[in-house]
C-alpha cells in the first residue's frame, strides 16, 4: 500500500510540473539545436515588427552601429549589426553598402573596417574576411579555422588582422599566422563560464559533441511531445470506447510511445541532467558565482588548445609613440614593445572590462586611450596609472558589487565624424554626443527596419531574456527556476520508472 502511494506521488509531481513547463522545454530545445549551427542558419532572419519594443532598433541602439570610417575619396561608412552604410554627407543620410555579403543579417555583422595607406578596404565580419573590389565585398581564405575578424592594425605597409584566437599578416595576396607567445600571467587554465559554455552546447568534443547535444535536445522534444500523448491520450480513449469505436490502434500508439518515453528517459538520464546543470551556469544569477573562476582543461577536448590565446582575442592597436602593441582580450589588456618576440605583459593599472570583452580600443592622444566595453567606456593613461570614467569625467573609483556584470551604459561603440563630434552608443539608449547638444542623425526608417537574424531570437529564447514581457524584471530567475524544475520533472521521472519497473 506505501508502495502504490509513492508511485502516485511521484506521478502527480512528474505530471503537472511537466505541462507547466512542455512549451518552454521544447522553445528551449529548438532554439539551442540551430544555436549550436550558426552558420548552416545564418541566412534566416524575423521580422522586427513582430517582436516587442524590447526588439525595436531605436537612436541606433542594440549594437547597430560599432564605429565609422572615412574614406579618401570623402566618403564615410558606418557600420555594425545594420551592415554598412555609405554616406557622402558627413553622416547626415546613408545609401545602402552591402552589395557581395551573403544574404542574411548575420552575414552582414561587421565588427571592423579598415582602409589601408594603398587605399585597399577591408572588412571584418562574423564570418570571415572581405575586400571591397569591383563595387562589391569579396571574401577572402584565411589560413585558420575560425574566422571571426574582430580587428585591424596597420604598421608601416603591413595590414594585420585579428580574430578572436590569432593574428595574421597579410602577404601577398595570403594571411600568415603570426605567433603569440602565452602572457606572463598565464597559467594554464581556463574560465569555468567557457568550460560549462562548451560542455552545454558540445563544441569541447567538436563537431561530434555538438551533435551528440543536438541528439539530446531532440530527446527532450520527444519526452515533451510523448508526455503530452500520454496525458491526452487515456481520456481519448475512453471516450472512443463509450461510444463503442474502435480504439486498439491508439492503445497500441499509446503503449509504444510509453515504452520509448521510459526508456529514453531512463537511458540518457545523466545527459538530460547534464544538460540542465550547465545551462542554468550560463545566465545569471548562478553565473555571477562562477564568473572568476578557473579551471584546468579538460583534456583531448576543444577546449584543450595548444593556442593560450583561442577564443580570448577582442581588439589590437599599434602605438606609434612608444613602438608598442596593445592587445585587448576578454580577461584584460597587454602590451608587447618587441612585437611578440617575447610573452606579452599586462598592464598593470586597467580599466574594467566586460567578460564580453572590449568594443572600443582608440587612441586619442599620447599615452591617452579610449576603453569602452558593457563595463562603460574609460579614458586610460597608462603610464600615469590614471583612469577616468568617460562619462562623468571623474576618476574611476573600483566598486565591488554583486550583480550582473553590464554597467549602467554598456557601450556598443563609438566614432568620431568629420567635423569631430563624438558620438558614443550605448547598447540600451543609443546614439548619444559627447561633444556638443547637437545629438545625432536620427536613425532612418530603412535602416530601423533591419531584421535580426534566426539566430539572436533563438539566443534571446535560449537565455530567457524574451520572457521579460511575461515576468517583468523577475525574467532574471526564469532560468535558474526553470531550471530546478525541468531537475525535479527528470529526478522524479526517472524514480517513477525504476519504482514502476521493480513493483
Amino acid at each position: 500500500m506505501a508502495k502504490s502511494k509513492t508511485i502516485q506521488f511521484l506521478k502527480k509531481y512528474h505530471k503537472w510540473p511537466s505541462l507547466l513547463l512542455t512549451l518552454f522545454i521544447i522553445l528551449f530545445s529548438l532554439s539551442g539545436i540551430i544555436m549550436n549551427h550558426r552558420s548552416l542558419f545564418s541566412s534566416c532572419e524575423v521580422n522586427r515588427k513582430y517582436l516587442g519594443s524590447e526588439y525595436q532598433y531605436q537612436n541606433w541602439n542594440k549594437a547597430a552601429v560599432k564605429s565609422a570610417i572615412h574614406l579618401q575619396d570623402g566618403t564615410s561608412l558606418i557600420y555594425g549589426n545594420i551592415g554598412v552604410w555609405e554616406s557622402s554627407d558627413n553622416l547626415k543620410s546613408f545609401v545602402e553598402f552591402n552589395t557581395g555579403f551573403p544574404k542574411g543579417i548575420d552575414n552582414r555583422k561587421v565588427e571592423k573596417i579598415i582602409q589601408t595607406k594603398r587605399g585597399e578596404v577591408f572588412a571584418g565580419t562574423l564570418f570571415g574576411l572581405y575586400q571591397y573590389q569591383n563595387r562589391k565585398w569579396n571574401k577572402l581564405e584565411l589560413p585558420v579555422d575560425e574566422e571571426r575578424v574582430v580587428d585591424f592594425m596597420e604598421i608601416d605597409n603591413d595590414l594585420y588582422l585579428l580574430t578572436r584566437s590569432n593574428l595574421l599578416k597579410k602577404s601577398g595576396n595570403t594571411f600568415e599566422v603570426v605567433p603569440i607567445p602565452a602572457s606572463t600571467d598565464y597559467d594554464g587554465k581556463t574560465s569555468l563560464f567557457k568550460t560549462l559554455w562548451e560542455i552545454h552546447s558540445g563544441e569541447a568534443f567538436g563537431l561530434f559533441g555538438k551533435l551528440f547535444v543536438d541528439f539530446i535536445g531532440l530527446i527532450f522534444l520527444f519526452l515533451c511531445f510523448s508526455g503530452l500523448v500520454y496525458f491526452f491520450f487515456p481520456n481519448w480513449i475512453k471516450r472512443i470506447k463509450k461510444k463503442g469505436g474502435d480504439a486498439k490502434r491508439k492503445i497500441n500508439f499509446l503503449k509504444f510511445n510509453l515504452k520509448w518515453h521510459n526508456h529514453f528517459g531512463n537511458w540518457l538520464i545523466i545527459f538530460l541532467i547534464l544538460t540542465t546543470l550547465t545551462g542554468m551556469f550560463l545566465r545569471p544569477p548562478l553565473l555571477i558565482a562562477i564568473a572568476s573562476s578557473r579551471v584546468d582543461k579538460i583534456p583531448f577536448t576543444h577546449l584543450d588548445n595548444p593556442n593560450p590565446w583561442y577564443d580570448q582575442l577582442r581588439r589590437v592597436l599599434y602605438d606609434e609613440h612608444s613602438n608598442r602593441v596593445i592587445l585587448a582580450t576578454n580577461e584584460g589588456i597587454y602590451y608587447s614593445d618587441n612585437f611578440f618576440e617575447t610573452a606579452p605583459e599586462s598592464f598593470d593599472n586597467q580599466p574594467p572590462v566586460s567578460v564580453m570583452g572590449v568594443n572600443v580600443l582608440e587612441k586619442v592622444g599620447e599615452d591617452q586611450f579610449l576603453v569602452g566595453s558593457f563595463s562603460g567606456i574609460f579614458y586610460w593613461m597608462p603610464e600615469r596609472n590614471l583612469l577616468f570614467d568617460y562619462i562623468t569625467k571623474r576618476p574611476h573609483v573600483p566598486v565591488r558589487r554583486m550583480g550582473p556584470p553590464i554597467a549602467t551604459h554598456p557601450i556598443a561603440g563609438y566614432l568620431k565624424d568629420k567635423d569631430g563630434r563624438e558620438i558614443l552608443f550605448d547598447y540600451n539608449l543609443g546614439a548619444g554626443n559627447l561633444s556638443d547638444d547637437t545629438g545625432f542623425t536620427p536613425m532612418p526608417l530603412n535602416i530601423q527596419e533591419s531584421r535580426m537574424s534566426l539566430w539572436n531570437l533563438c539566443l534571446e529564447v535560449h537565455t530567457g531574456r524574451i520572457y521579460q514581457y511575461i515576468f517583468g524584471k523577475m525574467y532574471i530567475l526564469f532560468i535558474p527556476i526553470a531550471g530546478l524544475t525541468i531537475l525535479w520533472i527528470l529526478i522524479v521521472g526517472y524514480l517513477l520508472y525504476r519504482k514502476q519497473r521493480k513493483k
